[in-house]
C-alpha cells in the first residue's frame, strides 16, 4: 500500500468514524474508487478503527479507568458473593453499586448480540462482499440519511445511566451490530437508537463510543489473528502506522465536533450529506 493511500484512508477514518456519515461506507467507496488493494484483507480498516478507538479513550479517560477498576471491583464483589454461598451466616455485597459498574454492565450487555451478529458476518464474508462493489455502501448511506434526518426530531430524553434499563443496552447492542454493514454509519446508528430510549444527548455521544470499545478491540483480534504475516511487507507497516496516526488524531478532533452536533441538532447536514454520496455512489456502480 502507497503511504499516501495510507494518510487519505486515515484521514477518511478519522473524519467519519465519529461523525455520522459511515466510515466503512467511505473507506469501502474509496477503495473502490481508486482501486486500493491491501493484501491483508480488511487488516488496514481494523487498524483504522483501532486508532480512533484509542482517541475515545483519551476523550473519555475518566469513565474508561472508572470501568475498568470497577469491572475487577465486580469481578471480587462476585467471588465473595460466590464464597458467602458456604458460609451459615451470608453477608453479601452489593454488585452494581455505582454509576460506572452498571455502565460496565449495561456495555457487556451490548457486546453480545454484537459480537453474535458481527461474528456470523465474518463467517459468512458478508461485509468484504459488500464492500467489494459501489451499490450496498450507497444504498446504507441512504438508510443512514434517513435515520440522520429522523434523529433531530426526536424528542428530547432525560434518562441517565441511573435511569437506563438493560433492555435499552440489548437494543443498542443490536443496533451497533447491524451497523456492520458498510455504509451504515455505527455513531449515527447507535446515537439514534440511544435518542429513541430517550438517552440525554450527552449520555447518547458517550455510551455510542463506549460501547464501540469492545466491538472494535474484539474485531481487531478476530482479524489480526486471522492474518498471514507472511503477506504483510516492510513498507505495508510503515503506511499502517502513518494510517492509524492520521486516523487517530483526526478521530479526537471529530469526537470533540460530534458533542456540539448533537447537543445542537445539526444531523440534517450530515442527511444531506450522506443522501448525496449515497446516491452517487449508486449511480456510479450502474455507470461503471
Amino acid at each position: 500500500m502507497k503511504i499516501v493511500h495510507a494518510i487519505f484512508m486515515g484521514l477518511i477514518q478519522g473524519l467519519t468514524e465519529f461523525l455520522p456519515v459511515s466510515s466503512s461506507g467511505h473507506l469501502a467507496i474509496f477503495k473502490n474508487l481508486f482501486n486500493v488493494n491491501t493484501d491483508t484483507g480488511i487488516l488496514f480498516d481494523v487498524l483504522l478503527h483501532v486508532a480512533t478507538l484509542i482517541a475515545v479513550c483519551v476523550v473519555y479517560y475518566k469513565d474508561v479507568i472508572g470501568m475498568i477498576v470497577e469491572f475487577f471491583k465486580m469481578l471480587g464483589d462476585i467471588i465473595y458473593n460466590f464464597l458467602e454461598l458456604f458460609k451459615a451466616e451470608k453477608n453479601y455485597r452489593k454488585v452494581i453499586s455505582n454509576m460506572h459498574r452498571k455502565l460496565v454492565l449495561m456495555i457487556l450487555i451490548s457486546s453480545i448480540p454484537t459480537a453474535i451478529i458481527g461474528f456470523t458476518a465474518k463467517k459468512l464474508g458478508l461485509i468484504e462482499s459488500l464492500e467489494a462493489t459501489l451499490l450496498a455502501p450507497g444504498i446504507f448511506l441512504i438508510i443512514t440519511a434517513i435515520l440522520l434526518f429522523f434523529a433531530d426530531r426526536i424528542k428530547e430524553g432525560h434518562k441517565t445511566i441511573k435511569e437506563a434499563t438493560y433492555t435499552d443496552s440489548l437494543f443498542l447492542g443490536i443496533a451497533q451490530g447491524i451497523a456492520t454493514m458498510p455504509g451504515l454509519s455505527r455513531s449515527g446508528t447507535t446515537i439514534f437508537g440511544c435518542l429513541l430510549c430517550k438517552f440525554d444527548r450527552n449520555l447518547a455521544v458517550k455510551y455510542s463510543f463506549l460501547m464501540s470499545l469492545p466491538a472494535i478491540g474484539g474485531a481487531a483480534l478476530l482479524e489480526i489473528l486471522d492474518v498471514d504475516t507472511a503477506l504483510i511487507s516492510g513498507g505495508d507497516v510503515i503506511s499502517y502506522i502513518i494510517g492509524m496516526v492520521v486516523a487517530g488524531i483526526v478521530g479526537y478532533i471529530c469526537i470533540k465536533v460530534m458533542l456540539l452536533i448533537v447537543r445542537k441538532k445539526k444531523f440534517i447536514y450530515f442527511s444531506i450529506y450522506c443522501l448525496v454520496i449515497g446516491l452517487l455512489a449508486v449511480i456510479g456502480y450502474f455507470m461503471v
